[in-house]
């Protein structure tokens, strides 16, 4: 969907240990082999009072990429966002600090000057900025955020509107989150429910425990024997581990 230019999103949901950041990190190699952009960042439960926490370290990360970049692409890239965003620098480097590794002296315009509402304004640079990638790049830009059980309000805000914007195209957010710590009314499911509604297309996927069966079968195929022959020990690893699959690799 985002190679055709839509906007999706895929929620990679199951409890701690399931492999959900596993999933994730063999997919960025796939996006990468096709030369897609992956960024990502991780929400922690320590920051939830820090707005735009894991957005400011994915796109921190994404500059330092960027300015040591010298193809066509890249130069692009850079280009479209000191155009786009010029006057407005010094109130996005308030949260992505390396966004003055492409603005040079634009960074010393009063971040206060004619602001009414700072966050809001973030919100909207933030949502500027990703349309800017994703419609100055020829290949999909996927966003990872980890741990969106942890999400902060203004973050949450500024996905929607990413999602919900008509003006960028080939983009895919990929979230993670521990479903089994999250009530039925957490703001990511409410998010879910009212991207859809923008012809989003919306995935979850579920990650579970491991049966014994397959714990068996799993340690059958490590060990090279026969599974009646591995049973009682899978029993014994089931018991402990309550087939997670994190406490069963380990």
């Amino acid at each position: 969907h985002s190679f055709n230019g839509n906007h999706t999103v895929a929620i990679i949901a199951g409890p701690s240990g399931t492999g959900k950041t596993t999933l994730a990190n063999r997919f960025a190699e796939l996006v990468l082999a096709e030369g897609g952009l992956f960024l990502s960042g991780k929400f922690d439960q320590l920051q939830q009072a820090i707005p735009f926490s894991a957005l400011s370290f994915a796109f921190n990360e994404y500059f330092n990429m960027l300015i040591g970049s010298v193809d066509s692409q890249s130069v692009i890239i850079a280009s479209a966002l000191r155009e786009a965003l010029a006057q407005d620098a010094a109130h996005l480097i308030k949260v992505v600090p390396n966004f003055s590794l492409i603005m040079g002296d634009l960074c010393n315009i009063d971040a206060d000057s004619g602001c009414v509402d700072a966050q809001k304004r973030l919100q909207y640079l933030l949502c500027r900025f990703v349309e800017i990638i994703s419609d100055s790049s020829s290949r999909p830009v996927v966003l990872f955020l980890d741990d969106l059980q942890w999400a902060d309000i203004a973050s949450i805000t500024v996905i929607r509107q990413i999602l919900e914007s008509s003006r960028s195209s080939r983009f895919l957010l990929v979230g993670s989150c521990r479903n089994d710590e999250m009530s039925d009314d957490h703001p990511i499911w409410n998010l879910i429910s009212s991207v859809q509604k923008f012809d989003v297309n919306a995935t979850i996927i579920n990650m579970s425990q491991l049966d014994k069966y397959l714990v068996n079968e799993m340690l059958s195929d490590a060990l090279c024997l026969f599974p009646r022959d591995t049973r009682p020990l899978a029993d014994i690893l089931y018991h402990k581990t309550k087939g997670n699959p994190l406490f069963f690799s380990r």
